[in-house]
């Protein structure tokens, strides 16, 4: 994963997909497109770059509560796909 783009590691979304991910403390949101498989610790769902956590504020932290959305999957809406509350 390159710590200067805005990508994220999921375990099953297809490559190239794009989510938004919004930091619940604060609000902030940032779209990453997934490149890379992971998180494989117990309780995390998704591994952003340092570019992306720095844009939602996190950096500091390591980890965050997050919620996130698919936007698209090789440009195509993916029904039935909402927003997902994550702790991690």
């Amino acid at each position: 994963m390159n710590p200067s783009k805005l990508t994220a590691a999921h375990r099953s979304l297809p490559f190239g997909t794009k989510v938004k991910v919004t930091n619940k403390r604060n609000g902030k949101s940032v779209i990453v497109r997934i490149n890379d498989r992971g998180p494989f610790i117990r309780g995390r769902v998704i591994d952003v770059s340092k570019a992306a956590a720095q844009n939602i504020g996190m950096v500091r932290s390591g980890t965050a509560q997050v919620c996130y959305q698919i936007i698209t999957a090789d440009n195509q809406k993916i029904p039935g796909k909402g927003l997902k509350d994550i702790d991690g």
